[in-house]
């Protein structure tokens, strides 16, 4: 490896990490309580903000809106560890980080065009994103659990399609 090479491991643990891995590495540990994910939402919306990389100038109010509707309100993240299964366990910061992520992908195509976003169309990206990134890693049924969670706070989810029996 180069001198210039640097990685960067995540660990969900240190279990069966020796003296000598510990001694050699720089280790940082940050515990899932003291990394809270409330921050990234306020990060992400006060940087497109410095940036000036907003779709809309009301988008920061919006975010802090819906987050609040759909996340905080009625703790989702405490309702999803109580009453879903997922595949794989993932914090609720990397959830909130993919969130994130697909929503600045998705408004990169309004901010290139230079083209503003209205608040039903902020929030039906929102929730996509939300879909995805917090209810990816369910299994069917807990999906239309999602589904129905969404539906009960009045997100403009799409018609589901009904299967066919047989």
């Amino acid at each position: 490896m180069s001198d210039n090479t640097k990685m960067v491991f995540e660990v969900e643990n240190l279990n069966n990490a020796s003296p000598a891995t510990v001694s050699r590495c720089g280790i940082i540990y940050v515990s899932a309580t003291d990394l809270f994910w409330k921050p990234l939402i306020q990060t992400w919306c006060m940087d497109r903000v410095t940036e000036r990389n907003f779709c809309n100038a009301d988008e920061q109010k919006w975010m802090l809106d819906l987050t609040e509707k759909y996340i905080e309100k009625q703790d989702m993240f405490m309702l999803l560890a109580k009453e879903y299964h997922y595949v794989m366990d993932v914090p609720h910061v990397v959830r909130i980080n993919m969130l994130l992520n697909l929503l600045s992908a998705l408004l990169q195509e309004y901010f290139a065009k230079q083209e503003t976003i209205d608040k039903a169309a902020f929030e039906k990206l929102f929730i996509y994103c939300l879909a995805w990134s917090c209810g990816g890693l369910f299994e069917q049924e807990d999906r239309e659990k999602f589904h129905k969670y969404l539906e009960g706070r009045n997100a403009p989810l799409p018609q589901v399609a009904v299967r066919a029996a047989g």
